[in-house]
């Protein structure tokens, strides 16, 4: 992974991404981002999770289609396939997650405006690093050889397997509630799969599903979304531990946070 690209826009947005992910790591050593079950309205104002969720993520797609269709590259086979696995992780974060969200009818907003404005700025980053990088090949390893590269077919299964984590633990969470139900208490013990061993499989599958990319893209801007991700979600995964805790006397003792049996 070499960090000068030729590109002197690509490689200063690259250095202003590593920039702002060292302000997420250490910000969220103090702080939880206001959003779910942290919400507060003490900065700004509260948007809908539904809303909020899906604005936030739109840059993730549409700017990734602008600087990925304006490569030369954008139609061989490995840029293909890198926007395809983007394609996949956004079609599900940024439009199926935020559509299927359940609301309680009287239920206040929690989506933080704060959350939304930094939340765009790390889609609009990430969308044109990746969409760039793949479509201008700027280190000309996106030859067709990059399918039996190690490091694209570790990465590939590594990054499934996350995939997979956060998709099955975000629909165990999602029918918590019975539709039926719409007066249903707002939290519920989630129980299977994931949640067998953590309080916060979504956040451990997507933290795994993000180092699975950064290894089949091999590109720092992979690396950069690796970094945001953690500082966001590693905190968040014990600040929700602890208030899973405290708030069910029955919760099961021998969950983890984020780390089955270690962490």
């Amino acid at each position: 992974m070499d960090w000068y690209t030729g590109d002197t826009t690509y490689d200063t947005v690259l250095t202003i991404g590593f920039g702002f992910a060292a302000f997420v790591l250490i910000g969220g050593l103090f702080a939880q981002s206001p959003y779910g079950r942290f919400a507060t309205t003490k900065v700004g104002f509260n948007l809908s999770p539904k809303f909020g969720w899906w604005l936030m993520e739109i840059p993730a797609t549409i700017v990734f289609a602008v600087f990925f269709l304006s490569g030369p590259d954008r139609f061989e086979p490995v840029p293909l396939v890198l926007a395809a696995i983007w394609l996949l992780h956004y079609a599900n974060r940024g439009w199926f997650f935020p559509l299927s969200i359940r609301q309680v009818p009287g239920k206040r907003s929690t989506f933080n405006v704060t959350v939304l404005a930094m939340g765009m700025f790390v889609t609009t980053l990430h969308g044109y690093l990746n969409g760039a990088f793949f479509s201008h090949d700027y280190r000309h390893q996106y030859g067709t050889d990059w399918f039996t590269d190690p490091r694209f077919l570790i990465g590939v299964a590594i990054y499934l397997g996350g995939f997979t984590l956060l998709m099955r633990s975000e629909s165990i969470v999602r029918n918590l509630r019975e539709k039926n139900d719409p007066g249903a208490a707002e939290y519920k013990v989630p129980h299977g799969f994931g949640f067998r061993y953590v309080s916060c499989p979504a956040y451990l599958g997507e933290l795994v599903a993000w180092t699975g990319f950064a290894l089949l893209t091999w590109s720092l801007a992979g690396v950069v979304i690796l970094l945001i991700t953690a500082g966001n979600l590693v905190p968040r995964a014990f600040a929700t531990h602890r208030w899973y805790r405290e708030r069910f006397a029955d919760y099961p003792s021998e969950r983890k946070a984020l780390v089955p049996f270690v962490l």
